[in-house]
């Protein structure tokens, strides 16, 4: 199998080159002056990871809410299960007081990855594109296996339930649900949940740049699994199927498929609550 082949200093330069461009892209735009060019590099990534975080949370967050109870209002969502302002405003509240500390996460992360300690690869040349879809699968399968167990570990270990996920879960109904509500979660909730992402490059080679994105894309699809709407794409692990989980808490605990709901019997489809009804 092929695997990449890091060169020393001069590769791991790379991975801090390209998250230096990144910090010079989101901070030289958002941020007045230069001082933030003085901060050290590890927190100018961790400026960087909070604000491009609350920038993907709220902009999300306001368009999804735009078009799904405003623009197309009542096309998606039944006029009584439209979340009230307060519902929402208390989401973005949890979530802004939260966010600060889960991007320490990807931070440090980052500071792992320049520092050469995974099996990171900057470019899909270095491992060419048949074994660079291999070890995306393998990273999509680990991720998917990873949260699962994880998220059903902080519905079944009382006190990680009680103490941290069960902050998540105040909003178990489809008219408290927004896409707000996706980051609305303890920070440590929030980053366990989040740490299949980090582990699985220490396991197997993965792409420096998809890995990073696809961290960050959990802002999209967090928003977009609470919105209540059942998309019917099999076998993704929508809105519909999420839903369910937080109205019966022992069901659905999977992240992107059903896969492994199905395979550890713990899912529950929409189809048969509407039939049910």
């Amino acid at each position: 199998m092929a695997t990449p082949h890091h060169h020393g200093g001069q590769y791991g330069r790379l991975f801090l080159e390209e998250t230096g461009w990144y910090n010079e892209m989101l901070l030289s735009v958002v941020l007045p002056g230069h001082w933030w060019r003085m901060l050290p590099h590890l927190v100018q990534s961790w400026l960087r990871n909070c604000i491009g975080v609350y920038l993907m949370y709220f902009i999300i967050g306001f368009l999804w809410c735009f078009v799904i109870y405003h623009w197309k209002q009542h096309d998606y969502v039944p006029k009584d299960s439209i979340p009230t302002m307060e519902a929402m405003k208390k989401q973005i509240h949890v979530a802004s007081v939260s966010m600060p500390f889960y991007t320490v996460l990807p931070t440090i992360y980052e500071y792992m990855i320049e520092s050469g300690w995974t099996q990171c690869f900057f470019h899909i040349s270095d491992v060419g594109w048949a074994m660079y879809l291999v070890y995306l699968a393998l990273y999509l399968i680990f991720v998917e296996c990873g949260m699962y167990w994880m998220h059903r570990e902080l519905h079944h270990i009382k006190p990680l339930y009680k103490h941290l996920h069960a902050i998540h879960h105040l909003y178990n109904k489809e008219n408290t649900l927004s896409p707000f509500a996706g980051l609305a979660s303890h920070p440590v909730d929030g980053i366990l949940l989040a740490m299949p992402h980090v582990v699985a490059p220490f396991l197997f080679p993965t792409h420096f740049r998809t890995n990073i994105a696809l961290l960050f894309m959990e802002a999209i699809w967090t928003a977009n699994i609470h919105d209540c709407i059942h998309g019917k794409v099999w076998p993704v692990m929508g809105a519909g199927y999420h839903t369910i989980h937080h109205t019966t808490y022992r069901h659905n605990y999977g992240h992107y498929t059903i896969w492994m709901d199905s395979l550890f019997g713990t899912l529950q489809k929409p189809e048969d609550i509407f039939k049910e009804d």
